[in-house]
């Protein structure tokens, strides 16, 4: 897909609509993760050190279109403030005249955050009018929030169609990761996929399957395959249901040429508890009444041995409980062969999903590998093979 970056846009003097996503977690008032605020910035200072008149919109939680002050943006601009080192005003509303009069009284270079996007109903039908009422404010549109991509929303998809529009530097920066992992990858490719359920990663081990060369399926979705081939899985969660279509995966992949490599021995424990007693066992001899909650250290070394001969890995998902010590062994063993690889330039390594980002940041190598994407249900979606709207939005093809 061809787009044009804000490398392309001569910033200077224009209002700026900058689609942001600062959906970020908050308890009891505090903001409790500020890597999205973070990760804005770069794309913000640029524009703004250009002289554009910068006016960043964005969601925040499910007021279902109406006005719930509780999911006001306007303790945002204070951290986005705080943050980038420099004001940010802020606008009652998103649309309309509040928003307006706002926007007409920003001078060059100026920053302004517009009111939670999501208090008009308008923003998640993809309404046309609320799409031209943010187009009305701006003369060019840049859109900075892929974890938001997946949605055809006002602010996402609407409004990229009636102004000119650019990716920001954090799209830009996601786009090129997810070229770098299935687009156009350097391969050997290796994909980790993680989890609970076979059920919700359905597509994403379809696509998978046929993109990479090594499939590599961990958390207890791993149970679901073994039970399916007639393992012994004891009490572990597993979905009976599946077990069908769980053989047609292997089946296919087979067929297809992707090793499928799934453990071959697993960490058990009577209960699921911190620091349970546990026992390692091969993978197709679960006692009755134990589960397995991780892998074993044979499946780990089956893993580092495709990992070594890889020259691109793709993870979705924890390899165990890693919440739970003693859990926790295989994903942050895995992790750090990971990032001790992609330090020395041996791996390209592109993480992504919620559990994910978790497991990665409790193995301390979040900051070590190629890439870690912070966009949770977009970037499964683009794994998945799916066309996301806010991206196709840009495309100048």
């Amino acid at each position: 897909m061809s787009y044009e970056t804000i490398d392309a846009l001569d910033a200077k003097g224009k209002r700026v609509l900058l689609r942001a996503d600062l959906n970020v977690p908050v308890r009891d008032g505090r903001i409790t993760d500020r890597t999205r605020i973070e990760r804005l910035c770069p794309t913000i200072a640029e524009l703004s050190n250009a002289g554009a008149r910068v006016i960043v919109c964005s969601h925040f939680d499910r007021p279902k279109g109406k006005r719930v002050p509780e999911m006001s943006l306007k303790p945002l601009a204070e951290a986005l403030s705080e943050a980038l080192k420099r004001p940010v005003a802020f606008a009652d509303d998103c649309i309309g005249p509040e928003a307006e009069a706002a926007v007409a009284k920003l001078a060059d270079g100026d920053i302004l955050l517009l009111e939670n996007t999501r208090f008009h109903a308008g923003e998640e039908k993809n309404d046309p009018a609320m799409a031209a009422g943010l187009a009305k404010l701006a003369d060019a549109y840049v859109n900075d929030a892929f974890s938001a991509a997946h949605r055809a929303h006002a602010s996402t998809e609407g409004v990229a169609k009636l102004l000119p529009a650019y990716a920001g530097r954090l799209m830009e920066a996601e786009l090129t990761a997810l070229d770098a992992a299935l687009g156009s990858p350097a391969r050997p490719v290796v994909a980790i996929v993680g989890g609970a359920k076979v059920s919700t990663k359905l597509d994403l081990l379809g696509n998978l399957s046929k993109k990479v060369d090594v499939l590599v399926i961990g958390g207890a979705m791993a149970n679901t395959f073994l039970a399916a081939q007639g393992f012994n899985v004891g009490k572990s969660l597993q979905e009976a249901e599946m077990h069908d279509t769980a053989r047609a995966i292997l089946a296919e992949a087979k067929s297809g040429g992707c090793e499928i490599l799934l453990p071959v021995d697993l960490v058990v424990a009577e209960q699921f508890a911190a620091n349970a007693p546990t026992r390692i066992v091969p993978a197709d001899a679960v006692p009755e009444g134990w589960m397995a909650l991780d892998l074993g250290p044979k499946s780990e070394e089956a893993i580092e041995q495709r990992l070594r001969g890889a020259s691109t890995l793709v993870w979705n998902g924890p390899l165990g409980a890693f919440e739970t010590p003693p859990f926790d062994t295989a994903t942050v063993a895995v992790a750090q062969i990971v990032a001790a690889m992609t330090q020395s330039g041996a791996l390209k390594s592109i993480g992504g999903g919620g559990d994910t980002v978790a497991a990665l940041r409790h193995a301390d190598v979040a900051d070590r590998m190629t890439y870690v994407s912070t966009a949770g249900g977009a970037f499964l979606e683009w794994l998945e093979g799916k066309t996301l709207p806010g991206v196709a939005a840009l495309s100048k093809a």
